[in-house]
């Protein structure tokens, strides 16, 4: 069993690591590899919206044109058992390197193709909000949606909120037992 983490924060060892490491340490309990992937490290472009009607090879071959590391991202997806989404709120959303990864993927999905080993995948998705913490919800809410419309079957959608992280983080690592079973 593999376990791919993907996160869109530039700090390892922020919020955001600390929660996403919590389900990581239950897949793990459960026995199984995990990786861990940080976007901001990256080359990743957003979408360019190729053709005239805003779509290009992604409706029509399932695959993006762009030359970047978005292709062996979506390999590694492809290739692991689960996936743990991870993402500070900013603005009571995903952050800017995730929402450019999603906007992407669920792009290709739309073509058979480009479903291939993603649909019906087991997710996680984690959002963590520092501030107020006003935003988690609806940032959760956002991921659950990129996530089901790119096809992963979407286990839990977990909003923690900075005062609330040592409550969450128990939850986090049974969800992680459960996504490395």
């Amino acid at each position: 069993m593999k376990v791919l983490m993907i996160s869109g924060s530039r700090n390892p060892q922020g919020k955001t690591a600390t929660m996403a490491e919590a389900a990581l340490r239950g897949a793990a309990q459960a026995g199984a590899q995990c990786e861990r992937v940080w976007l901001p490290e990256m080359k990743m472009e957003r979408c360019r919206q190729c053709d005239e009607a805003g779509w290009g090879d992604c409706r029509a071959k399932g695959s993006c044109v762009i030359e970047d590391d978005f292709a062996a991202l979506v390999t590694k997806i492809r290739q692991a058992d689960a996936v743990v989404f991870a993402t500070p709120v900013y603005f009571g959303d995903l952050s800017e390197s995730l929402r450019a990864f999603t906007d992407r993927l669920r792009r290709i999905t739309r073509h058979e193709a480009g479903k291939a080993g993603i649909v019906g995948k087991p997710a996680l998705g984690v959002s963590v909000a520092g501030g107020s913490g006003n935003g988690s919800f609806f940032c959760a809410d956002s991921l659950n949606k990129t996530l089901s419309t790119s096809g992963f079957e979407v286990r839990d959608s977990v909003a923690v909120r900075r005062q609330m992280m040592d409550l969450k983080a128990p939850s986090l690592e049974a969800g992680g037992r459960a996504l490395g079973r």
